[in-house]
């Protein structure tokens, strides 16, 4: 083998544009929710094709930013009006975000396993699941491939006889909201349309091991619908970020305008304009980010793939991921074997993670009653999933050097 590197999972990717956004920021004055995350809103917006005008031609809000793709999710639900009694479907394969969001509202998040031999749920049982407390499904875009929405779709659609609307927003929609968990997602496109705009709402992860960050940070996008007023749902997620407080820092700073009330004893997890100065940045380096991953995820397949593991198809026809992960099966090995590849890997320098333990095994579902052998499916995904390092500041060298040292560890079990 090669001399032994240190090669991070995955590291930032950060550059003097972005320290100079974040200076600038400093220098002005203004560090929270400001010009820059107002900026940053409407770039989001360009980039997920869910821009729009009013019928005078005014640009009308479709993107919110604040400090988390947990905090969108939730904020999502509440504008929503989803809570006590509400079910929402979920992924039994995500992060705890997914769940954890619908647990903050109150609702229940009720399990799907994964289809056989893949990540996605399976929308058969997605179809089942739906009952007449079902509000909202929550798909999620894992590894930064759009799931797929015309099955989602079509299995809200056909049981939309079942829903039951409780507020005029849902009376709008006349069936369960689908909520896009995409936090890996950005950029990614599906059958022509940009991910951002596919589903009702979509929520965006900044997170420091994105590929494009803010250091934290997420953005709630939403395509137009007819009942729903843009301006209104921006309004409300400010008021829920901000306390309910009815001016942000902003408006405040008007002439005479220090006056402000509090409508509602709510929430605080809006983006500071430090965190937006480092987005605008990324955004702009996006597109050059985009491709190398395009290349890195092009040279772990061609290398991998006569090994018999086993991949994700991030590329198609008719979709493009974002290529945030690169998630690997290794077929015929146990969960301790798995275990024992990671350790042989990071012996050698190399970190490498698994996407993800089912929410069923972790302690906090299981307390509320959810059983992995439910959910067999998802375990047969996870028992071998190894996800080797996928980030712009890998060079081809360590790119050479993970794949000879992988697949020597590999092929000698």
């Amino acid at each position: 083998m090669n001399t032994k590197r240190n090669i991070p999972f995955s590291p930032p990717d950060m550059s003097e544009a972005e320290i100079q956004e974040v200076t600038e920021a400093l220098r002005s004055g203004w560090i929270t929710t400001g010009p820059k995350t107002k900026e940053f809103e409407h770039l989001i917006s360009l980039c997920c094709q869910t821009a729009r005008n009013d019928k005078d031609g005014n640009p009308l809000p479709t993107t919110v930013c604040l400090n988390s793709a947990t905090a969108c999710m939730e904020m999502a639900l509440r504008v929503l009006g989803i809570g006590e009694g509400d079910e929402v479907i979920v992924p039994a394969y995500t992060y705890t975000a997914t769940a954890s969001s619908v647990c903050h509202v109150g609702a229940r998040p009720v399990m799907v396993d994964c289809a056989p031999g893949s990540f996605e749920m399976d929308y058969d049982k997605l179809a089942a699941a739906i009952t007449e407390r079902t509000k909202a499904v929550m798909p999620v875009d894992l590894a930064g491939i759009v799931a797929d929405y015309d099955k989602v779709f079509a299995a809200v659609e056909a049981k939309k006889h079942l829903f039951r609307s409780a507020n005029d927003i849902q009376r709008a929609y006349g069936r369960c909201i689908v909520i896009d968990d995409a936090a890996h997602a950005f950029g990614a496109m599906w059958h022509g349309q940009m991910c951002g705009e596919i589903a009702d709402f979509t929520s965006f992860s900044f997170h420091a091991v994105k590929n494009l960050t803010t250091a934290e940070g997420g953005a709630l996008t939403w395509r137009g619908h007819d009942g729903v007023d843009d301006t209104e749902v921006y309004k409300q997620i400010q008021l829920l970020s901000l306390h309910g407080q009815n001016k942000d820092a902003l408006a405040k700073t008007k002439l005479g305008g220090w006056e402000y009330d509090i409508i509602g004893t709510w929430y605080k997890c809006n983006m500071t304009d430090i965190m937006a100065g480092i987005g605008l940045a990324q955004m702009k380096r996006y597109p050059e980010m985009l491709r190398r991953r395009r290349q890195l995820i092009e040279r772990y397949n061609v290398a991998l793939e006569p090994h018999g593991i086993k991949v994700l198809p991030h590329y198609g026809n008719e979709h493009s991921s974002s290529g945030h992960l690169y998630m690997t099966r290794v077929p015929g090995i146990s969960v301790e074997q798995r275990n024992d590849i990671i350790v042989k890997m990071a012996e050698r320098g190399i970190a490498t993670n698994v996407h993800y333990k089912p929410l069923p095994m972790m302690t906090a579902y299981k307390a509320l009653g959810y059983d992995i052998m439910d959910f067999p499916n998802a375990f047969e995904q996870y028992h071998n999933e190894i996800t080797l390092p996928l980030h712009t500041r890998l060079t081809d060298e360590e790119v050479d050097y993970i794949l000879s040292n992988f697949i020597d560890i590999i092929t000698k079990l």
